[in-house]
């Protein structure tokens, strides 16, 4: 069973919980850990391009990732590919 480490820490709790209940709860850890996965595929997949493009990562395109890996590839990688350094760091620090 995959649940969170601090639940397994308390069994008394878990044999309190209904068979229904705990394959839910196993349900949702498991989707936020593959979410968390994805979310670092994607950042990488930024970070590698911004590279590529520009040569290296200072400080401003460090702090636009984040906001750029909150959008699907289909959003974020024509706006890698297109727009110029300039462009993505009008773009993205006009969101925050």
């Amino acid at each position: 069973m995959h649940l969170p480490p601090y639940l397994l820490e308390q069994p008394r709790l878990l044999q309190r919980l209904s068979p229904r209940f705990l394959q839910q709860l196993e349900a949702a850890y498991l989707l936020g850990i593959e979410q968390g996965r994805q979310e670092a595929a994607r950042t990488e997949i930024i970070e590698s391009v911004l590279k590529f493009r520009f040569n290296s990562l200072d400080d401003e395109l460090r702090e636009i990732i984040q906001l750029m890996s909150s959008l699907s590839p289909e959003e974020f990688l024509p706006l890698l590919l297109q727009l110029s350094r300039e462009e993505l760091l009008a773009r993205f620090n006009s969101e925050n």
